[in-house]
């Protein structure tokens, strides 16, 4: 049985060797080594292999495809920058930044058949199963982008629509990894349905604290300004569910700040935080993110697998909750 740190240590020493490309064109293949290079915690596919180990398969040779699944995501970043307008991706210059628009989108789209090229990677026997999965879920994603991009554009959303943006657009790929490990572990299909809806219950407990955390944080801890989120007017689960909640003054006043053009950014923040606070929207969020984390640990618990093959699993989902505490 692998730890987290042990499996992460050999995801990166691989990813040394394969995310180099030192071949022509250059101008295609350098923007690729250098989101590759640039961090990331190379989450999913570590994940990937927790759950090959989970149910008793062979880690190493499912290495190559679980970073097929980095590269997918990475691929995902490139374009989601190019769409965002985004100038800083891991505190370095984005791809489209760094080069332009077009080699962005270009190696990006290298990207991806790279990333189809790793998954093939795998036994014959699974094969089919695994394109399927891949595909499935990589549509999904991009599904989750699309509502993202349209919903940038509507005054009010449900919460309900909200929720389903990002379970797609963030917690389908993390349940997709675990499923991955599963497909190459050849284990029965009631675990791969349960390890996905795991891995998609901890992705929406994540993002809805992540919500959490942006407005209501402690910098030292969460690692990154406290309030940007709100200056951008970004629909997170705070700002749906006050949209949906807010009645008489509490809703002129989320009104007055979500239109205003010339604003002190301190100021902006403090009232809108005390607008959340007001409505309980804060601890509703806490409540939220921690139902999906008691729903995804009762869901691992149910796995038909010897217990102690979870525990590293287990010590993963509940270091990435909590982090408010």
């Amino acid at each position: 049985m692998y730890s987290f740190d042990e499996l992460k240590s050999m995801v990166d020493s691989h990813a040394e060797k394969l995310f180099k490309f030192n071949k022509e064109p250059e101008g295609l293949y350098s923007p690729v080594s250098y989101i590759l290079s640039i961090g990331g915690k190379r989450i999913r596919p570590v994940l990937t292999l927790m759950s090959v180990d989970l149910f008793g398969g062979n880690v190493e040779k499912a290495i190559i495809p679980a970073l097929g699944i980095e590269m997918f995501h990475n691929f995902t970043l490139v374009h989601d920058d190019i769409m965002d307008k985004a100038d800083v991706r891991r505190g370095k210059m984005t791809v489209h930044k760094k080069w332009d628009e077009n080699r962005a989108i270009l190696s990006g789209d290298a990207m991806l058949l790279l990333a189809n090229q790793m998954m093939l990677h795998v036994d014959d026997d699974v094969l089919r199963e695994v394109m399927e999965l891949y595909n499935a879920t990589g549509l999904l994603v991009c599904e989750g982008q699309q509502y993202d991009m349209n919903y940038e554009n509507e005054d009010h959303i449900s919460s309900a629509d909200y929720l389903r943006m990002i379970e797609l657009k963030t917690a389908v790929l993390l349940g997709g990894c675990l499923k991955l490990g599963a497909v190459l572990a050849k284990t029965s299909p009631k675990n791969k349905e349960m390890i996905e809806k795991f891995g998609i219950l901890l992705g929406l407990s994540f993002q809805i604290e992540d919500d959490y955390l942006d407005t209501f944080g402690d910098f030292d801890k969460f690692g990154k300004s406290i309030g940007g989120d709100i200056l951008i007017n970004k629909k997170t689960f705070l700002l749906v569910k006050a949209l949906e909640t807010a009645s008489g003054k509490s809703a002129e006043q989320l009104t007055f700040w979500l239109k205003a053009n010339d604003f002190k950014p301190e100021e902006k923040i403090k009232a809108i935080r005390s607008i959340f606070q007001e409505l309980g929207i804060d601890k509703l969020a806490l409540d939220t993110s921690r139902n999906y984390f008691t729903e995804a640990m009762n869901t691992l618990r149910n796995i038909d697998v010897n217990d102690i093959r979870k525990e590293p699993l287990s010590r993963f989902a509940h270091s990435l909750i909590g982090r408010s505490s």
